[in-house]
């Protein structure tokens, strides 16, 4: 069943028209590293940031994520058109930089310290620090360029057109390109129209009636399953690998963080009462399970390298035999445009998850976030796992399956999109209400 109205509506436009001030300031430039979403709310800080200055934003390059290697750029993941034209009231944007400044360029910053670069902007600074700091720049140089620039904008104590205006950009002005939607649209009808009957049954799962069978036509549930070797790593956490896999994943942290790893200092069973290991593909599985789902659900999986490979996903197949992914939907030509490139792999799956019934994901980071508070914008049912529930399930080997069930179903009752205000700190694209509604 969809979400009940909570009372709440979208007020992403500002109180008072928007107005273009009469003489731009000079030129914003941002360079932006991390996955998709991490560039996603950086985008959505340069437009606000360039609104705060009377600026005129250029269009933000995105750096080449180091861990995926990935080149793509703003027009190869976002409709440019679309977005300049759902901003034309808002603030000005140009494509690329006129020929005066055809020196502002990555390699230009990377080669040399420069009088008109921003290198020292504070995490979550204030509106009032880039008119302080960054304002005299754009008087003597007419541009400054700003990198690093992840989570250099912050999120309380900001005028509220501000905030609405970076609603408007994360919500509204940010939309994929037509290829993307297109693959995602065709993914999205092959969901709702699989066989609606099970070739085969599995452990802890009720047989399928014909009328239950019936009733779920159409449906579908994406779980955003981030289990790589990275999150595993980084966790800490046993994942029941034995003593091999213990030392691989501790000389994979010695490798990438030279063992600097905050939770290596804490058991398992501490780490897992306290929810901070990720669900693996099992747990998720008996998860899903105890909230009723069963083999008559149509599962999109949406992930991108899972740690242990298909041997690891194989019990959540034989849990969810409906279970899909971008491989089994779409043909090898039909995915060529995005193939080998992490940030159209995840706006794909960006964009399948806002159109499921559910979303559900099964640790916390940066996609869980993003798409969180976009299906809370829009009032659609998002289930957020209780990790130190889940943890302590788990731990105690003498649970019985009704017991474990009715504790899981108790523990996830207001967990299931119901709205939360945004507390100091928080992130307003994680949070939206009640700047955004």
């Amino acid at each position: 069943m969809p979400l009940a109205n909570q009372g709440w509506k979208t007020c992403a436009g500002s109180d008072t028209p928007s107005t273009l001030p009469e003489k731009s300031r000079g030129y914003i430039q941002v360079f932006l590293d991390g996955g998709l979403n991490q560039q996603r709310m950086g985008i959505c800080d340069a437009v606000a940031v360039a609104k705060i200055l009377n600026a005129t934003l250029v269009i933000p390059l995105l750096e080449i994520n180091p861990v995926w290697q990935d080149s793509s750029t703003f027009t190869d993941i976002f409709d440019l058109d679309h977005f300049i034209n759902a901003l034309k009231d808002d603030i000005s944007i140009v494509k690329e930089l006129p020929d005066d400044f055809y020196w502002s360029t990555r390699e230009y910053y990377a080669t040399a310290t420069r009088a008109n670069r921003v290198k020292t902007a504070p995490t979550h600074a204030s509106a009032n620090w880039y008119i302080e700091n960054v304002m005299p720049m754009l008087q003597i140089y007419g541009i400054a360029a700003i990198a690093p620039f992840s989570h250099r904008l912050a999120f309380d104590n900001m005028p509220k057109d501000i905030q609405r205006l970076r609603c408007k950009v994360n919500f509204q002005a940010l939309v994929f390109v037509p290829h993307i939607r297109a693959l995602g649209d065709a993914l999205i009808s092959r969901l709702k129209y699989l066989p609606s009957e099970s070739e085969s049954s599995a452990n802890y799962l009720k047989d399928v009636t014909d009328s239950r069978s019936k009733q779920g036509n159409g449906k579908f549930v994406v779980l955003h399953l981030r289990f790589d070797k990275d999150m595993a790593a980084h966790s800490a956490c046993d994942f029941g690998g034995g003593k091999a896999e213990k030392l691989a994943l501790a000389k994979y942290r010695q490798v990438i963080w030279q063992g600097r790893v905050l939770n290596s200092q804490f058991t398992d069973e501490e780490l897992r009462s306290q929810g901070r290991c990720p669900l693996t593909p099992e747990e998720i599985g008996l998860l899903l399970a105890a909230l009723g789902f069963d083999n008559s659900t149509r599962l999109y999986l949406a992930s991108h390298k899972v740690y242990g490979g298909e041997a690891r996903i194989s019990t959540l197949r034989s849990l969810f035999p409906l279970m899909e992914e971008k491989k089994s939907l779409a043909s090898s030509e039909e995915r060529t445009h995005i193939k080998g490139k992490a940030s159209l792999l995840a706006a794909l799956d960006y964009y399948v998850g806002m159109h499921s019934d559910i979303f559900i994901s099964a640790s916390p980071g940066n996609m869980h976030n993003a798409v969180v508070g976009h299906r809370t914008y829009l009032n659609l049912k998002t289930i957020r796992p209780n990790m130190a529930l889940l943890g302590q399930l788990f731990l105690n080997k003498s649970l019985t399956w009704p017991e474990f069930q009715e504790a899981v179903f108790e523990g996830h009752k207001h967990r299931q999109g119901q709205l939360r205000l945004r507390k100091p700190k928080q992130s307003i694209y994680t949070y939206p209400v009640p700047d955004c509604m």
